[in-house]
């Protein structure tokens, strides 16, 4: 998120009240992230789910590597169902005032897909006009809305994190495995989570993420910086579960710049994943060791190709 540069907006940003501190939060034992790590960009976060129970810090049963591996591998199957599933983001990016009112909003709806070919594509179906003036939507705002807040941590990604057992609570109904996840490095042009994950001690599969994505550029005159955020996912095939939910809400400080004055900005996102579908089939039936699965549907074992 950069801070919007219009002259026009220079008398209102000096006809800002003084801010009081936006309000008291709760959050999870341990989560002391990024304000330190990213310095100038502080801010200030959700609080956390009222479904959360007591941490138990007692050691699990099996080791955490051992944990980590197995759920990393469910993750990979995960996202390889995901490739192949339909489903519609709703995204809505808004600016709240000192009254707590929405004063300016960037609202998408989009529908992940596949074209003829079956290669993966966003069609965006409703895109009104974009009325944020304090901030401007940036590529790494499009970037965390498509793949960062529904993040999945596959085998092929755990090597970039520095992953750290936590404990076990309760989410809901759900027992969980906590983890602490940061990279390890970054990379330029390159995203990453910064924050906790919650895993399902049954079905070794992330339910809940809650964090930011990083890095934020907090370089004067070119300020982009992100609000926390958490994603909820639910179980919709009965055998997965797909992200449905992420809300992000913080406070964050811009310095401002050449032009423009610093302003600390009230940032809230929601977004919205539904009508799940899985497109086509990879399912192969085979007769006498032919692939037969293209062959007229209505004819019989007797009318196989011939050979």
């Amino acid at each position: 998120m950069q801070l919007s540069s219009q002259l026009g907006q220079l008398k209102r940003i000096r006809e800002m009240k003084v801010r009081n501190h936006w309000m008291a939060v709760l959050l999870v034992a341990g989560f002391g992230l990024a304000c330190a790590a990213q310095g100038k960009d502080s801010f200030t976060p959700m609080a956390l789910d009222a479904g959360f129970g007591p941490m138990n810090l007692a050691e699990p049963a099996a080791k955490p590597e051992e944990i980590i591996r197995q759920f990393a591998a469910k993750e990979s199957e995960f996202q390889q169902a995901l490739n192949h599933y339909t489903y519609r983001r709703i995204a809505r990016v808004q600016t709240i005032d000192d009254d707590n009112k929405v004063d300016g909003e960037w609202y998408e709806v989009d529908d992940v897909t596949f074209d003829s070919t079956g290669r993966r594509m966003e069609k965006v179906v409703f895109a009104p006009q974009n009325t944020l003036q304090r901030v401007s939507m940036s590529p790494s705002d499009l970037q965390d809305i498509q793949k960062g807040y529904p993040f999945v941590l596959t085998t092929e990604d755990i090597p970039q994190y520095d992953v750290k057992y936590v404990g076990r609570q309760k989410v809901d109904e759900v027992d969980c495995y906590v983890f602490d996840v940061s990279p390890k490095t970054i990379e330029k042009n390159k995203r990453y989570l910064l924050g906790r994950i919650w895993v399902d001690m049954n079905d070794l599969q992330i339910v809940v993420t809650n964090g930011r994505m990083v890095p934020d550029d907090t370089r004067k005159n070119q300020e982009d910086l992100h609000p926390p955020f958490m994603t909820w996912r639910q179980q919709v095939d009965g055998h997965y579960w797909f992200p449905v939910y992420t809300k992000g809400e913080g406070i964050l400080h811009f310095s401002g710049g050449n032009g423009y004055m610093g302003e600390d900005v009230h940032m809230r996102d929601t977004v919205k994943y539904s009508d799940y579908k899985r497109f086509g089939s990879t399912t192969k039936i085979i007769y006498e060791g032919q692939d037969i699965t293209n062959t007229n549907p209505s004819a019989k074992p007797d009318d196989k190709p011939k050979k």
